[in-house]
């Protein structure tokens, strides 16, 4: 496992180059043809995709399996940016403005719904009615999205017999105490049995089948048994300047499809963590969700490279920028000056 992982992270470099090299306004104008793409994709996975554990989320191109999910989160972003710029004078308007945008975060978050992905689905959609907020959209539309649409996507939900046990199991350890199941039990003992400094790397025991999905959705479980409490405040701290950093490249962007683009990308990174991290306390049901640029994975880790590597783009195109307008503010000077 470890060398298939650190050959996907040897793909993910050279990905990751491209989008840092690539500025970042090219994906304004593909981002029609990245979601319809995925939407295509998407709906390819409902009918040939490899079955794990009664979900459907796996396909295979020439011998290289990927989840689509992974791609789709990042596409709905760069989409959702470009249409935030594009009908910026409309957002207030439903039909106009809002509609465009909520077709889509409806279409692709129905797609991994369906597979079943739920708990992706939920925060894909989670963090596209947040970039909407952000970006402009009216207060009454995104609270009108979100009564009509929890209750139908509530009840879908517990129509599939792992997520109500994951839920029902959450909502009774809340009022009944114990518990939420053997996973989060596993995982409370591991970061509990790190102490301050951990045991070790290397040194686990949980890992050793008494924690389940230890090197996925588990892993925040193991660092903390090995790294201890001020490993795991270390790994918070970096989420929280990456975070922090990307928050900071938005504001300092000037047009709004990198203003956009930068808040979704960092937005998605912290939500994603936060949700495994509360997952591992018990804090959230228990969901498949990765802990970004940690957790065993394949595509997950690809794009959040190419995530990265759009975000420092955009960083680097506004110092340029930056400099060629003061440059232009001095020759400006200069000739008024003579």
């Amino acid at each position: 496992m470890f060398k298939l992982h650190l050959t996907r992270v040897l793909w993910s470099v050279p990905v990751f180059l491209i989008a840092l090299l690539l500025p970042y306004d090219f994906y304004k104008y593909i981002s029609k043809y990245l979601i319809i793409f995925i939407f295509l994709l998407l709906i390819l996975t409902l009918f040939v995709a490899a079955e794990r554990k009664g979900a459907s989320r796996w396909i295979s191109i020439m011998g290289f399996q990927f989840q689509p999910t992974d791609p789709a989160k990042l596409f709905l972003i760069i989409h959702l940016s470009y249409l935030l710029e594009k009908k910026d004078e409309y957002l207030k308007e439903f039909i106009r403005g809002y509609l465009p945008q909520l077709f889509w975060i409806s279409v692709i978050s129905f797609l991994i719904f369906i597979q079943p992905n739920i708990s992706n689905a939920l925060l894909i959609s989670l963090v596209s009615i947040i970039l909407l907020y952000v970006g402009g959209a009216s207060r009454k539309h995104i609270i009108l999205t979100f009564s009509t649409i929890s209750i139908p996507a509530i009840s879908f939900m517990m129509m599939f017999n792992h997520s109500r046990e994951r839920l029902l199991g959450f909502i009774n350890s809340i009022f009944y105490g114990g518990e939420v199941n053997i996973q989060v039990k596993q995982a409370l003992v591991s970061l509990g049995s790190g102490g301050i400094f951990g045991v070790g790397l290397g040194n686990s025991r949980q890992n050793n089948l008494f924690l389940p999905e230890a090197y996925g959705d588990f892993i925040f479980g193991i660092l903390g048994e090995q790294f201890g409490i001020l490993g795991t405040l270390l790994v918070i701290l970096i989420y929280i300047i990456l975070v922090v950093s990307g928050f900071k490249v938005a504001k300092l962007t000037r047009d709004k499809f990198g203003q956009m683009l930068a808040f979704g990308i960092s937005l998605h990174i912290g939500v994603f963590a936060l949700a495994n991290i509360m997952v591992n306390l018990g804090l959230l049901p228990t969901t498949g969700l990765p802990l970004p640029f940690i957790s065993y994975g394949g595509t997950s880790i690809i794009f959040y490279f190419m995530s990265i590597g759009i975000l420092i783009n955009i960083a680097y195109m506004n110092y340029i920028r930056e400099l060629e307008r003061n440059k232009l503010r001095t020759n400006t000077s200069f000739n008024e000056n003579e």
